[in-house]
């Protein structure tokens, strides 16, 4: 950015620093629920309002893409490739973790690496440590923006599995890790200052129509208009601006997930250093990727104990985070009941992710074999949500079939950019944030050099 340039950047809550948010015990002084309309209330869409974002909530799970993920279409035929490569984003992979200082495991990675990771890996478990040894090269520690060791402020994980609103600061936030910037002269906060419209004229974006604290409208004139809402609010902002691409708000997606619990005989858990230790990669990639969904499995150092004495850590928690394909009737519409406000409607999960869920009890079975397994419980329902809202204005390089370019700039508008998981393809196993910030980083470098 040039010594001339200002930046002013708009955020329709509030601060609500750490220590506010554990005085309160919330995330954020605004309830997410009130604001959208969910037409399908049982599938809730879960975010933190206000300055800080997701960051604020998440837990710190920081894998990247594998290559096959970004051309699930070339190599299996279903979904859609990326306009991107796994190479294309390498080197803002490291830049994102090493803003973020993730731990993990540097020389023993399931991803090809340019660099190290800023930080040692967590400790595993004694299960996880099984498990290694059973697949060398389909298990790993946790790759996770949860501080290993202290760093800048924040503290080391306290490993209590309170991940979502940490008491110690000690996962990377926007707030502890990126505050700085706002002390800069050139940028300007402003809270409690919605935007709800794009000023458009002549095919360019002159600036962004907001309401400051709920009752001035104001306009904001601008030069680059970046939107850095999620995938519920991203489209709805372009739509109540008059751009109407047939693939604004379609496609609302996000990973399917499962717990199973193993009692284990005469292994004790819990021995990790953070909430969640280890990723299974042995039902990722694949040509079982043609007919059904690849997983991801996390297994859990979050103490749930069994009952009988002596037993008490003899248990473990595994999830699989299945990825889905994307369906155009899941979709965020521009308020119709109240045009201040997205309408959400969830149609339902594909039936690609639906197959692989169907097999989690074979799946965990055969991927838990070489542990000592005394009974295994496998839930009848999915996790309602794992709060990853995606892919509502997917990228590409064909403006028929995509709604913003490799860069993240939209089609139609050209200095108009879209930031975020709403511009997501596909909805991948892995946890999204790392890619997220690769991406931002990418198409910041795209636009200034």
């Amino acid at each position: 950015m040039g010594e001339g340039a200002r930046v002013l950047v708009l955020e329709a809550g509030a601060a609500d620093p750490w220590d506010w948010q554990v005085r309160h015990g919330i995330n954020s002084s605004i309830p997410y629920q009130g604001t959208y309309i969910n037409k399908t209330p049982a599938k809730p869409w879960v975010y933190s309002p206000g300055f800080g974002g997701s960051s604020k909530c998440w837990w710190g799970c920081a894998p990247r893409m594998l290559p096959g993920d970004f051309e699930i279409a070339t190599r299996y035929g279903v979904g859609n490739d990326w306009p991107l490569s796994y190479g294309d984003l390498e080197e803002y992979y490291c830049d994102a973790e090493e803003i973020m200082s993730v731990s993990g495991p540097s020389g023993d990675s399931p991803f090809e690496r340019s660099r190290p990771y800023p930080q040692p890996p967590h400790n595993l478990t004694d299960p996880d440590k099984i498990l290694k040894k059973a697949y060398p090269g389909g298990f790993f520690a946790h790759p996770t923006a949860r501080a290993r060791r202290p760093v800048r402020g924040r503290a080391a994980c306290c490993a209590t599995g309170t991940c979502r609103l940490c008491p110690l600061d000690a996962k990377f936030t926007i707030g502890n890790g990126l505050g700085s910037l706002y002390a800069d002269p050139r940028v300007e906060l402003l809270l409690h200052s919605k935007a709800v419209e794009i000023v458009l004229e002549g095919g360019m974006a002159k600036g962004v129509r907001f309401i400051k604290g709920g009752k001035e409208e104001i306009v904001a004139k601008s030069g680059v208009v970046a939107l850095g809402a999620n995938a519920l609010f991203n489209p709805f902002l372009l739509l109540r601006s008059g751009i109407n691409h047939p693939l604004v708000g379609r496609n609302l997606s996000e990973q399917l997930s499962i717990t199973v619990t193993a009692d284990l005989d005469g292994v004790d858990n819990f021995q990790g250093s953070t909430s969640l230790t280890g990723h299974g990669y042995v039902h990722y990639d694949g040509a079982h990727r043609k007919e059904r969904a690849a997983a991801l499995i996390e297994t859990r150092n979050i103490p749930k104990l069994r009952h009988e004495k002596g037993r008490w850590r003899q248990r473990l928690e595994v999830t699989f985070i299945f990825e889905n394909l994307l369906e155009p009737d899941n979709r965020i519409m521009a308020g119709s009941l109240d045009n201040s406000r997205p309408e959400v409607e969830w149609k339902g999960d594909s039936a690609y992710a639906l197959e692989s869920l169907g097999r989690v009890g074979e799946l965990a079975q055969a991927f838990l074999s070489p542990l000592p397994v005394e009974k295994l419980y496998v839930p009848e329902l999915p996790s309602r949500t794992v709060s990853h809202n995606l892919s509502t204005t997917i990228m590409g390089r064909d403006p028929q079939t995509s709604v913003v370019d490799p860069g993240l700039v939209l089609h139609q508008v050209r200095n108009l950019l879209v930031l975020g998981g709403s511009v997501f393809p596909t909805a991948s196993p892995a946890n999204p944030t790392l890619t997220i910030c690769a991406l931002s980083l990418l198409a910041a470098t795209k636009l200034y050099g």
